[in-house]
């Protein structure tokens, strides 16, 4: 059944092209203002890269992308939302995040600034100079972190955020640190921006995460990232708003009639939709637009809990595998050239040992992947379980089945996902403030009737919603009024 026979002909104030936490915070954005909204999802399931399925063995239930949200709770808009009033429950382990090193240790990245300071010896007091104040001031931290390129509420805050932001990871760990295990908590937060380590604005991602561990923790939703997804949903239909899934929609002329339409797509997937909407000349911009590395992901239905050589891996639902500080720069520096770490960065959550709603009883999951050269075909198993064997001896033995998704895969799961990447793009310093493209608005386009509300837009990545929100912003004050 077509779109147009699925609507009834039916018009509406707004329609969002994508149902990922940006799409779905602009439609709730939009119908918190009574205005009429229609989600349009290609995949049976909403939600893009906050989605939960079966992937291993009956029973087990693994997110397919997103896995662990400090980010939705730093979310000045998705943190304002009662999601709990629509089945959302957040667990949060005992520590936010655990980084095992070779002998047996591991550096904790606790709630409290002082107690994970602690555990970081001689570095303890620079770990605190340099998180105390942010993590302190973190609410207006986010608000204007977490918004696009503008004057700041907090300009005292955000130029000490800044001074700490612009540098290199690599750079900031070595200024602040001289042990080992502060070093690599710090390496090991900036893997997630997917940058080289040396590049400017990799320290941006590791200090934003750190505080964001301190001042709302590192939760897991229970029973999968789904739950995310299906709150919102819920919100947004008591809100009076509609959600179609399953329906790829290839053309804009397949859409029903709107006076706004907000999509929460990559930028070469909305050029492809609107051929004549948009002139070629825009087109071609989004089509340039610079996409990352991609990841190679594994899930794991396991026997008995990962077994950590450091016992503190068992605190925390997200641990950070890859050694030292200088590892972890070589690794993600190799992806950069296109080349294949022997030795990767990997991100690993263990889910059910704090989620009973994951695996069957006595039983585990646990989900990790590692960054590679975009649309590569190499299969990083092997690789991937060494690692984990490196740090957890007997891991093999633990497994019962396996997932594998290669960045094609990822790309199949949510046609964001260009070549395997999850973070809407790169964010190196220029396409930071130029996403997706040079406007002074960066959510709107030539056609003032089309906008942009996926993390290809600022803030960027992550499951926070702001794009969303800020994209609906534009569209209300614009055509919405």
């Amino acid at each position: 059944m077509s779109l147009h026979e699925r609507v009834s002909g039916r018009s509406y104030d707004a329609v969002v092209i994508g149902s990922g936490p940006n799409g779905l915070a602009a439609a709730i954005a939009i119908a918190q203002q009574q205005r009429s909204v229609l989600v349009v999802e290609a995949q049976p399931t909403c939600g893009g890269g906050a989605r939960t399925a079966e992937l291993t063995l009956p029973g087990f239930h693994h997110d397919i992308c997103s896995a662990i949200h400090p980010m939705a709770l730093a979310s000045p808009f998705m943190s304002s939302l009662p999601l709990a009033d629509f089945g959302l429950e957040w667990i949060h382990p005992p520590a936010p995040l655990a980084h095992p090193l070779d002998d047996g240790t591991a550096a904790l990245l606790e709630r409290d600034v002082s107690e994970t300071a602690a555990g970081l010896g001689s570095d303890g007091p620079a770990y605190r100079r340099l998180m105390d104040h942010l993590t302190t001031n973190a609410k207006p931290l986010f608000g204007d972190a977490l918004a696009p390129l503008r004057l700041p509420k907090h300009p005292l805050l955000m130029a000490r955020f800044g001074l700490q932001a612009i540098r290199s990871a690599k750079g900031l760990a070595n200024a602040y640190f001289r042990e080992p295990a502060a070093k690599a908590l710090i390496a090991g937060l900036a893997g997630h921006a997917i940058l080289p380590l040396d590049a400017t604005l990799s320290a941006a991602v590791a200090v934003m995460l750190g505080v964001a561990g301190h001042a709302v923790g590192w939760p897991l939703a229970k029973g999968g990232s789904q739950s995310i997804s299906n709150a919102l949903i819920a919100y947004l239909k008591s809100l009076g708003g509609e959600a179609i899934t399953d329906c790829r929609v290839e053309s804009f002329g397949e859409l029903p009639l709107a006076k706004a339409y907000l999509f929460d797509l990559a930028p070469r997937n909305l050029a492809q939709i609107c051929t004549t909407e948009l002139p070629a000349s825009f087109r071609e911009q989004l089509n340039k637009f610079r996409h990352g590395p991609g990841v190679f992901k594994l899930d794991w239905a396991l026997s008995q809990p990962i077994p950590w050589k450091a016992r503190q891996c068992q605190r925390a639902a997200t641990i950070h595998l890859g050694g030292t500080l200088e590892e972890i720069a070589a690794a993600e520096g190799q992806v950069y050239r296109g080349e294949h770490a022997e030795r990767p960065y990997l991100l690993v959550a263990q889910h059910s040992l704090f989620d009973n709603t994951r695996a069957p009883a006595g039983k585990h999951t646990a989900w990790a992947y590692c960054h590679v050269p975009a649309y590569s075909t190499v299969d990083m198993t092997a690789t991937i379980e060494r690692q984990m064997v490196r740090f957890a001896p007997g891991f093999r033995d633990c497994i019962l089945a396996k997932s594998v998704m290669a960045p094609a895969d990822m790309q199949r799961h949510n046609a964001n996902c260009i070549g395997g990447d999850i973070s809407g793009g790169m964010m190196d310093m220029w396409q930071l403030f130029t996403r997706p493209t040079i406007r002074l608005v960066p959510y709107t386009t030539p056609n003032p009737k089309i906008f942009i509300c996926s993390s290809s837009t600022p803030p960027g990545g992550g499951v926070h919603g702001m794009c969303g929100y800020w994209a609906a912003q534009v569209a209300l004050k614009r055509v919405l009024r």
